[in-house]
């Protein structure tokens, strides 16, 4: 595990794993987790990516295990998206590949809207323009969490994210024990902010070649809102991933990171 710390003081902590030949100079592929998760939940991508990108996986403020930050610390979306920008020269590259899942998501097409010159492509899993047009309740999300505690919350509302009958019941568990480790309190301040985004207006700003995968049967986002990024992004590959909720990454990682090597094979050098 790599950190570097962030212009307003906050170390964030991040993977790279890379199997390329070494007389290669690979391009750089970075991924964002979603809420609630870290580097660690995508680890089953790593095998068919790494081979031929180096892969980066960077753990989100206040997630995995990049640093909580203060309180006294505003949080916005576009201090997300400079964490990914202020990443770059640690990994000496100017341009990169990016990927998000989710709320990582959202965050990499803020990227892409606010710095296009470092975006080479840009992959979006299960994410409507922001948590704005969904239909997340964030107020029931954070009480149900008070109530509960973070790993209750996701017991109790993981048919919303899972397909049950054909995920292992052993990968269940270690989900929520890996999504618990979350801070409650970060989440408090997280969730909010993304059900507060709505990147509706700036979508025709992406101008890089954009893959999204949308999964349709997903209670926390209708079709009808992913196909606004299928209609206002001009460079977009829309894929639909039928019969699935929202965890699509999580629960059929090895047919993501496939779909994401093509999309990337196609458009890459």
């Amino acid at each position: 595990m790599l950190h570097f710390t962030t212009s307003d003081g906050v170390r964030l902590a991040y993977v790279i794993d890379d199997f390329t030949d070494p007389w290669r100079r690979p391009d750089t592929l970075v991924l964002l987790h979603a809420a609630m998760g870290s580097s660690r939940r995508l680890y089953a991508w790593v095998p068919r990516l790494a081979r031929d990108f180096r892969v980066v996986r960077l753990d989100l403020r206040g997630h995995g295990a990049s640093e909580v930050p203060a309180a006294s610390l505003p949080l916005t979306l576009d201090r997300l998206a400079l964490d990914v920008v202020e990443l770059l020269p640690h990994l000496g590259a100017d341009r990169v590949h990016l990927a998000g899942s989710s709320a990582g998501a959202i965050i990499a097409m803020k990227v892409a809207i606010d710095y296009p010159e470092r975006i080479k492509t840009l992959a979006d899993f299960a994410s409507t323009p922001g948590l704005g047009p969904s239909n997340v309740d964030a107020g029931q999300w954070l009480a149900h969490i008070e109530r509960r505690g973070l790993r209750g919350f996701l017991s109790d509302t993981i048919a919303d994210r899972f397909d049950l009958a054909s995920v292992d019941p052993r990968f269940v568990e270690w989900f929520l024990d890996e999504s618990a480790k979350t801070s409650a309190a970060w989440l408090a301040r997280f969730v909010p902010l993304m059900r507060s985004v709505d990147l509706t207006e700036d979508l025709g700003k992406i101008r890089c070649p954009m893959l999204a995968v949308v999964p349709d049967h997903d209670p926390i986002s209708s079709m009808a809102q992913y196909e606004v990024i299928r209609d206002r992004v001009p460079t977009v590959t829309f894929l639909v991933y039928r019969g699935l909720p929202h965890n699509i990454t999580d629960a059929v990682p090895d047919r993501c990171a496939e779909d994401l090597h093509r999309f990337l094979r196609e458009h890459g050098p």
